[in-house]
């Protein structure tokens, strides 16, 4: 269990500070070495808040977002398991490639935009955590995530366009973060994803867990697919392969499955017709927010660039319906909320928006397809 830090604020904060101060590839085992025992302290989620918070004094407060109730049936006899997936956006694209025009560049400061990102998830709590394009794995995310009881694997892009940019901190890739004290890894599986039989730039995470409280298996996965326009079968090659890894890994869906990701593709598109109509009978958590259960939200991700505003549903939380329910979702930012500059912003440290669901097992765990 997570114990309070009590007086050692001081000291958590001496352990940020560092996390704040690494970057390039250069100074990960540095900056390793130096959290190395600090590391093996747990770390009061509160406590860390309040650090974040203090960093942000100058900042406007956070974004207040509601979950939407989506259970209709008695309740479940076990805690309900939170999986929050979240685009994060890349700090060395941020800063140096994607061209957000309408984002102060002091809005993109990594030493406040990182707590940001840790202020999001500390309110939201989850027991699995999935991010896309993180490039600060290994001086800030996995050192503090941690230390919060969370088990941390990482599996970056062999060819990161972070890469491309001066004074990077590493390659981007995907990070999947479980609670050890809810979860048991039975099985963990790092997917380079192919097309055309040809192996891509973009990877997934797959891990069996078992979950303590019901002795049941499940499996979450990460992904982020191929990004812009002209590259929809490339997406759809790529998702067709994720698919059959995911059938191996689940033994034909009898492992109840979720796999988040940015997607990098409309509704509209392929790879979303592959994943809804896939044999492992899968839904789109998301469609649940709409009036009749079955379309999507208008947008997960809003940004001006300099060829325009861009404003799409990319992302998405799948999940075996079969087996699993969505008891709430987490809605989306309102379009007053986000202002008429978009994301990123000074509320905002990321492109997309975090999508945040609690889910339940169905109580008959022997149900068929």
């Amino acid at each position: 269990a997570v114990r309070s830090m009590g007086n050692s604020t001081s000291r958590l904060y001496s352990v940020l500070a560092k996390t704040l101060s690494s970057s390039a590839v250069s100074q990960h085992q540095d900056c390793l070495e130096q959290l190395d025992s600090a590391r093996l302290d747990p770390i009061d989620p509160k406590d860390l808040l309040e650090e974040c918070q203090m960093v942000l004094q100058k900042r406007p407060p956070r974004f207040q977002r509601n979950f939407v109730n989506l259970k209709k049936n008695a309740a479940s006899n076990h805690r309900p398991i939170r999986v929050m997936q979240w685009n994060i956006l890349a700090q060395a694209l941020g800063e140096g490639k994607d061209n957000f025009v309408q984002c102060p560049l002091e809005a993109l400061k990594w030493e406040e935009r990182k707590c940001l990102i840790l202020e999001e998830i500390l309110a939201y709590k989850p027991d699995i955590l999935c991010l896309q394009e993180v490039d600060h794995y290994f001086d800030t995310f996995e050192p503090l995530l941690s230390r919060l009881g969370y088990q941390c694997t990482f599996f970056p892009k062999p060819w990161s366009p972070c890469l491309d940019v001066a004074q990077n901190n590493g390659p981007d890739g995907c990070a999947l973060f479980f609670l050890k004290e809810r979860f048991e890894l039975v099985n963990s599986a790092n997917i380079r994803l192919t097309a055309m039989k040809l192996k891509t730039n973009q990877v997934a995470i797959a891990q069996t867990l078992k979950c303590h409280e019901t002795g049941r298996l499940f499996c979450i996965a990460v992904t982020h697919l191929k990004a812009r326009m002209g590259w929809e079968r490339f997406r759809s090659a790529q998702g067709c392969d994720l698919l059959q890894n995911l059938k191996s890994i689940t033994q034909g869906a009898k492992i109840p499955l979720i796999v988040c990701g940015d997607f990098n593709a409309e509704p509209t598109e392929e790879v979303y017709r592959e994943f809804s109509n896939s044999s492992l009978n899968l839904n789109s958590a998301y469609k649940l927010l709409s009036p009749d259960g079955q379309s999507e939200p208008p947008y997960t991700t809003w940004k001006i660039r300099p060829s325009g505003e861009c404003r799409h549903t990319l992302d998405y939380i799948w999940y075996s319906q079969h087996a699993l329910h969505v008891n709430s979702a987490l809605g989306l930012l309102t379009e007053e909320q986000i202002g008429p500059n978009r994301l990123p912003s000074f509320n905002y440290p990321s492109d997309h928006l975090s999508l945040v669901c609690d889910f339940s097992f169905n109580q008959d765990p022997d149900r068929l397809l």
